[in-house]
């Protein structure tokens, strides 16, 4: 935490500053709290979720967006891993619900767009915010996954999705004293559909997550470092940080373009 309140992050400011300014952009990071191979933390997500939401937010606070970060949500969609220990799970109608409430307090305020910014792979709020612009039809509401707002090409070298290279470098250098030693990592190995539909995209099926992985992970973590997980923070913070500032400044009109 910040040695000052950051006025852009609502758990830390105060109604003093909070009256004294105009927030046009809301922000909610959005993870989740779950087995990370056996070498990272379960809030590993909220803890990256978090990370990069407060420092993009800090950039495009300090070129004039005036944005306001709200706590993040730490329990994400785990329907594949309830066999697996303390695996939390909160079903998409629950996070419909919470999305309910929360709008309709930043639409009492005044708040014209919302991000909610995701830091699982589980999540997914394409359905969701259909539904909520029936109910919120005056505020721009989008999505965005945190960890493909820039290439991993160049920086790591094993593919993966959870708790591999990329994942493990990043909390290597955002809390490194949550991280076991790879020596104590399992090597992430893991099976995936065979049909050609889902190696090709255009099949999906929810992966059972105990059958397809014997660590939780899905991904080789060994060639992690905190270098490389700094040089992909820097890179995902910056193009938020653009993005945020971009879509503060603009009418929703002006978001759209012709072909």
């Amino acid at each position: 935490m910040s040695s000052q309140p950051r006025p852009y992050i609502l758990a830390e400011t105060n109604w003093k500053s909070v009256k004294q300014t105009s927030y046009r952009l809301a922000v909610i990071s959005w993870g989740a709290t779950e087995a990370h191979n056996y070498h990272l933390p379960y809030g590993t997500d909220n803890y990256q979720a978090e990370y990069v939401v407060e420092k993009a937010a800090e950039i495009a606070w300090n070129k004039g967006c005036k944005l306001l970060v709200l706590p993040n949500i730490p329990y994400g969609v785990n329907t594949g891993q309830l066999d697996i220990d303390y695996c939390m799970n909160m079903l998409p109608s629950t996070q419909l619900a919470i999305l309910k409430d929360i709008c309709d307090v930043l639409v009492r305020h005044g708040i014209e767009k919302l991000v909610i910014f995701n830091g699982h792979g589980a999540n997914n709020f394409v359905t969701i915010i259909r539904e909520l612009a029936i109910f919120f039809p005056q505020l721009f509401i989008c999505s965005l996954n945190w960890y493909q707002s820039a290439s991993k090409q160049g920086i790591f070298e094993e593919p993966g999705d959870h708790a591999d290279e990329m994942e493990t470098s990043v909390m290597m250098h955002i809390a490194p004293n949550l991280v076991l030693p790879l020596d104590q990592a399992g090597d992430g190995a893991s099976k995936k559909f065979n049909l050609a539909g889902f190696k090709e995209g255009w099949a999906w099926a929810q992966r059972p997550w105990s059958k397809i992985t014997r660590d939780t992970g899905t991904g080789n973590p060994y060639k992690s470092t905190p270098e490389k997980g700094e040089k992909f923070l820097a890179q995902t913070i910056s193009n938020i940080a653009v993005f945020f500032h971009e879509l503060s400044s603009k009418t929703v009109d002006e978001l759209l373009m012709d072909k």
